[in-house]
């Protein structure tokens, strides 16, 4: 697949022939003025897109097909731009211009994340880390390597894809190997604190609580995120049956959040605090905390959604005279996880109906 160092004008070109676009239609593609457009193909290879109207046009070239791509490695050997092997510009390090670009793509990836728009943050991190290899690089472009990896991790958990050789556990691996090669403790320590949540969603919650456990003393981490592992500490309790314990130790991380005043984790520690009630049998506690979780919740996060409808229909069916209210709000929670491709809720859904059939047919 065709990839461009650095855009100019000659290249811009190429790329509208190559998508058999107008000087309009492919300023509108782009989302930039006609007269844009018309200045590059004026001046050619005299004139370079801005940095962010340069990662504009990468994503317009890395989104089309392969015989766009075809047609665009033509177009630039015919102007004397011959492509190599997989990349038109062979390069052997980055330059500023990408390190700015990168970073850029870094905050537009997290972005996506936040939606759950894995295809698109999926072809952002892809781009950069097949481009170049981690020996090709200085401290600042392994920096934003391992960043680009650790949020590959990310993508890849939330995906419920956690264990192998393309999972969530391998990219955190790696990118902490890296942290820990540039000497960045704070880094290494997130990376062991997803790491942790790794070992938790694969059903280790012994080990796992140990992790948080460790993690919520640890210095290198800040405030919140030492907060965060003494509300995972509960959670990964509270799934193993010890929901008492569970409940104090999250009840201190939520008045954590409160203090620090970090409003979404303070939402979270409400909804996991509700199901640590629900397992100790308190379904009135854990109504008003989860209504609670509920309006205060990001309302554009569909992870959180669904993560929200799966913990207030497993609490609703505790109880026999709301499990028909349950039963719908699950397969709501479950409609919604297909959607995203949220593999991981999908499985939890599913268990949560398995248990509670199971509990019906004893009683």
């Amino acid at each position: 697949m065709a990839t461009v160092q650095q855009w100019s004008g000659l290249e811009a070109r190429a790329l509208r022939l190559a998508l058999r676009m107008s000087v309009r239609a492919f300023a509108a593609h782009l989302g930039v003025a006609v007269g844009t457009v018309s200045k590059w193909e004026r001046l050619s290879i005299d004139t370079q897109p801005r940095p962010d109207t340069q990662a504009i046009l990468d994503t317009a070239l890395a989104c089309s097909d392969a015989a766009v791509h075809l047609r665009f490695e033509t177009l630039l050997s015919e102007a004397g731009r011959p492509a190599g092997p997989g990349r038109l510009v062979a390069a052997t390090s980055p330059r500023m211009g990408d390190y700015e670009t990168w970073t850029d793509d870094l905050d537009r990836t997290i972005a996506a994340l936040s939606h759950q728009n894995f295809t698109f943050a999926s072809h952002l991190l892809t781009r950069w880390l097949t481009r170049w290899k981690p020996a090709e690089l200085d401290d600042k472009g392994l920096y934003l390597f391992a960043r680009s990896t650790a949020l590959l991790g990310d993508l890849q958990r939330d995906q419920g894809i956690l264990l192998g050789p393309l999972s969530a556990h391998h990219s955190y691996s790696g990118a902490r190997s890296i942290f820990t090669q540039l000497d960045i403790p704070r880094r290494v320590a997130q990376l062991d604190l997803s790491l942790a949540v790794v070992t938790e969603m694969s059903g280790k919650l012994d080990l796992a609580a140990q992790h948080y456990e460790t993690l919520a003393a640890d210095d290198r981490l800040s405030r919140r995120d030492r907060a965060r592992s003494r509300l995972w500490v509960g959670t990964a309790l509270s799934k193993n049956g010890d929901h008492d314990y569970a409940i104090r130790v999250m009840t201190a991380a939520t008045r954590e959040f409160d203090h620090l005043g970090e409003v979404d984790d303070w939402s979270v520690a409400h909804q996991k605090l509700a199901l640590a009630h629900r397992g100790a049998g308190e379904l009135t506690k854990a109504l008003h905390l989860i209504d609670i979780a509920r309006s205060t919740a990001t309302p554009d996060s569909p992870m959180q959604r669904v993560r929200l409808d799966t913990a207030y229909g497993h609490i609703l069916l505790s109880d026999r005279a709301t499990m028909d209210d349950g039963l719908n709000v699950l397969d709501h929670a479950a409609k919604a996880a297909t959607q995203y491709g949220l593999a991981h809720q999908l499985r939890s859904i599913e268990t949560i109906r398995q248990t509670s059939q199971g509990d019906r047919e004893r009683s």
